[in-house]
């Protein structure tokens, strides 16, 4: 009796540690204003995966769903900067490197270190995000705040507006997952 209860809560908690979370509402925005200028857009259809069982994390972002406090501002990120026809998505696959400080079957705050690719405006570079997770209802919250430098993604800062727009962009992240549906 005692070797099937442990099989059973052996199973409970891979099958526990296995689930998958997701979510289409996602929130990222960033800020690369300057004094001069405020430059903030928010997007608010982030797509983004959590495997618990590997650690392996998911984003995409479509580059239009961004909205800007003006309009003007939104149609120049869309064309001149970001060229969302051309890059339509943003994107980031990595992988939890502290998988096994995170108790998903517990309520808490997990300080997290996520390693992977970033795609932005078709470049794609190695990066390393420290961020947290939050478990409040066995549901997972992934947050993260980084700064990413515009030129390395090729986003080029035309000399009339360099003044008003910074050269890195501020970017957070607060995506609350749900659990997958077998």
């Amino acid at each position: 009796m005692r070797i099937i209860l442990m099989a059973m809560i052996s199973l409970l908690c891979t099958n526990m540690n296995a689930q998958k979370f997701i979510t289409k509402t996602g929130n990222v925005n960033f800020s690369a204003g300057s004094p001069i200028e405020k430059i903030e857009g928010n997007n608010r259809s982030v797509a983004a995966m959590l495997d618990a069982k590997t650690g392996t994390v998911n984003f995409i972002i479509q580059i239009k769903s961004f909205v800007f406090e003006k309009q003007l501002m939104q149609e120049h990120f869309n064309e001149n900067y970001m060229e969302s026809e051309k890059f339509p998505k943003s994107s980031f696959k990595g992988d939890i490197s502290n998988l096994s400080s995170i108790n998903f079957s517990k309520d808490g705050e997990y300080p997290t270190d996520v390693a992977g690719k970033l795609m932005v405006h078709g470049v794609s570079k190695d990066v390393k995000v420290s961020g947290k997770i939050i478990i409040k209802n066995g549901k997972p919250t992934l947050k993260a705040n980084f700064n990413i430098i515009l030129a390395d993604y090729g986003i080029e800062i035309p000399g009339a507006v360099k003044d008003k727009i910074s050269k890195e962009a501020k970017v957070q992240v607060n995506c609350s997952l749900d659990s997958m549906q077998p």
